[in-house]
């Protein structure tokens, strides 16, 4: 059976039924001494606490791993600064400590494989004892990992070098890059017996890159900081063609492959997306609409309304004839040809949620076809056809939106191209970049041509325009940046909201980010217990559920390195935080021992509390957070990956009680990080 959007490329599935088968970078290698230190002291609390799982080990097994733990930490400790990719071998000690503390035993073979990642660890000790490499590379599957400079966590994924491949070349490889469906029992441990000593991906012409993506979260927010973070690593190591990365998955990694690849859909050669969810509301089967804040929210990633940025992508869609999840490629296939752009589908006769053979080769084959040709070069195509929701997704090709009107309102880019000539139009676009090479000359809207190697005085790589509300009629408000007022713009001296500085709450920590506690006296004994109490079920969730632990510091400890590099998210009052106390002038609400004023409201201070969202007030480029982590709490992470989506907007006032708090208001900011009230 077979789908093709109108203008699509055709592709032919099998007839009959088939056989079944699913940037930032790094911090520098001497801080992970201190961080092995610090987690041999906390992975050795708890360890015997049980909960009654299936394939628990025995006495003796544990009390094997135990020892395995501890003697891999202590031999970390005592390797060399000088050791490279220290990274390689600490991952193992971080694998098997994060899969006792939270009692992982899921998995039937799940005892073997921690105690074989024992095993694989002291190997890689011993080879940088003897000065080698931690994993010597060849052809196959390897199991590698960098720190985060999120959270200084070591992250782990598996990267699988060709037949062909050989140490030293010069060659660029073509990659792909894998997302994995949703599995439960899913870990660290489990992700090294799935991958690492494994032949390599059969009759593959490419470098293959397999992200762990921080466990199951759908490869949004940290988990899509996990691919680009892994991604930036795999090209340190190894000679990548970058003109040619294709983009595939497979159920949660089918949804991950269509909201990668359609918010950034100029990072890669193609896309494919395997039974994904793109829609919140027909996934989870629900007709009631969800509270103004959150239904706004989903406009992040839902990937349904992102149809138009297949035009600068090809992607190609599966699903099973009898699996729900075809749904989601059909409700991709009408939106593309709402909009008259090309999608190719297939169909799996007979196929419930799992490829059929014939259908899964020719899902390969245009993969492989669109991977051998690449992107284009620079300027590559100057017609485009550019759709965002938010400025977290702001970038296509030769194109940055930097500023919208309206936050979470669709913003949309369409340029074509003649004799030199780049005409763009715009809708909800306040500020945008032209690369300066792109062409020779540019209009915007109605701007008369601007001559781009000579705009600004041809000193920067890019070229702004912004459009002002009460600019000049004539040219729809649009008007080119000067060389100075170009520079002015970049510094974002005003701190409007920008790619990176957009919000909502969530948004921080995809970012470095450090949390900041009070040592002060609060003001408030009842929001003090509650704010500690949420401070250590932000920590307990994260270790859980994103595989990391938060660097926690107390007020009077913040220096300005932390302040200049990383969000800061404090957590009390301004009687018991000195930093609260520092910023709160300068944040949207006043904060008294009595009130709490925010957005035109006035609430009692004493059970009532602010979170948010802003331009850190020290340092404007990063974020500051007030009594919040991410807003998805760990009972709605169990549920689906669908329901990874933010809560609160950018502010909210909780009412705390007895059971919690509850929010009982919330707002997203305007363009200008105001509240309109």
């Amino acid at each position: 059976m077979q789908c093709p959007a109108a203008g699509a490329k055709k592709v032919r599935a099998t007839e009959r039924k088939g056989t079944a088968r699913s940037s930032p970078g790094h911090r520098p290698q001497g801080r992970l001494t201190g961080r092995i230190t610090v987690l041999l002291a906390v992975l050795s609390i708890g360890f015997l606490s049980s909960a009654a799982l299936a394939e628990k080990p025995n006495e003796i097994d544990r009390r094997t791993l135990d020892q395995g733990l501890a003697e891999l930490g202590s031999n970390l400790e005592g390797l060399p600064e000088t050791a490279k990719a220290k990274t390689d071998a600490a991952i193992c000690f971080k694998a098997l400590g994060w899969m006792l503390r939270h009692e992982e035993w899921a998995r039937k073979t799940a005892v073997r494989d921690a105690l074989n990642i024992i095993r694989i660890g002291n190997e890689r000790i011993k080879r940088l004892q003897a000065g080698e490499p931690a994993v010597p590379l060849k052809p196959g599957k390897h199991v590698l990992a960098y720190q985060s400079a999120v959270d200084e966590s070591l992250q782990p994924y598996a990267v699988s070098l060709p037949e062909g491949w050989r140490p030293g070349e010069s060659k660029r490889w073509p990659l792909h890059l894998v997302l994995h469906g949703r599995s439960n029992d899913m870990n660290e441990v489990s992700f090294f017996a799935s991958h690492d000593g494994k032949p390599p991906v059969k009759d593959s012409n490419w470098i293959q890159l397999d992200v762990y993506g921080r466990g199951n979260n759908a490869y949004r927010w940290v988990g899509e900081t996990d691919v680009f973070e892994a991604l930036a690593d795999v090209k340190k190591r190894f000679l990548i063609d970058e003109r040619r990365i294709a983009l595939w998955g497979f159920s949660m990694g089918g949804a991950g492959a269509w909201h990668l690849g359609l918010q950034h859909p100029d990072l890669w050669s193609s896309v494919g997306a395997g039974a994904g969810f793109v829609d919140f509301y027909d996934y989870q089967g629900i007709s009631e609409g969800l509270p103004e804040i959150q239904h706004t929210m989903l406009k992040i990633y839902d990937s349904k309304d992102y149809a138009l940025n297949l035009y600068n992508v090809p992607v190609i869609t599966y699903g099973g004839e009898f699996d729900k999840q075809l749904a989601a490629s059909l409700a991709m296939l009408d939106a593309a040809r709402s909009v008259e752009v090309p999608l190719s589908l297939l169909i799996g006769p007979g196929m419930g949620h799992k490829f059929d053979d014939a259908s899964l080769k020719t899902f390969m084959a245009f993969l492989t076809a669109h991977n051998e040709k690449g992107r284009p070069e620079f300027p590559g195509r100057r017609a485009l056809k550019f759709h965002t929701y938010t400025l977290k997704f702001n970038k296509c090709d030769w194109l940055r939106i930097e500023e919208q009107h309206e936050p979470y309102v669709d913003s949309e880019i369409n340029s074509t191209y003649a004799d030199g000539m780049l005409q763009v139009e715009t809708h909800n676009v306040r500020a945008l970049a032209v690369a300066r090479g792109v062409a020779d000359f540019v209009s915007i809207e109605v701007l008369p041509k601007v001559a781009l190697a000579e705009a600004a005085g041809g000193q920067l790589p890019d070229v702004y325009f912004v459009q002002e509300k009460n600019g000049q009629k004539e040219n729809n408000g649009w008007r080119m940046l000067s060389y100075d007022e170009s520079l002015a713009f970049i510094d974002n001296e005003h701190a409007h909201k920008r790619h990176g500085l957009q919000g909502p709450i969530d948004d921080a920590f995809t970012q470095p980010f450090l949390i900041v506690r009070g040592s002060g006296t609060p003001w408030n004994a009842n929001i003090d217990r509650w704010a500690h109490s949420e401070r250590n079920r932000v920590a307990t969730e994260w270790d859980q559920w994103f595989r990391g632990q938060l660097r926690v510091v107390d007020d009077s400890a913040l220096d300005e390195k932390d302040i200049s590099s990383r969000n800061l998210v404090l957590f009390g009052d301004p009687g018991s935080n000195a930093v609260i106390a520092k910023v709160i002038d300068n944040l949207p609400l006043k904060w008294t021992k009595e009130t709490i004023t925010i957005g035109g409201k006035m609430y009692p201070a004493g059970d009532h509390v602010p979170v948010l969202i802003f331009p850190n007030p020290l340092n404007p480029s990063k974020y500051v957070v007030l009594n919040s982590g991410p807003t998805v709490k760990a009972d709605e992470y169990r549920k689906s990956n669908a329901w990874f989506f933010p809560r609160l907007g950018d502010a909210a006032v909780l009412k705390v009680d007895a059971s919690g708090a509850t929010p009982v208001w919330s707002t997203i900011m305007n363009s200008d990080w105001e509240i309109e009230k």
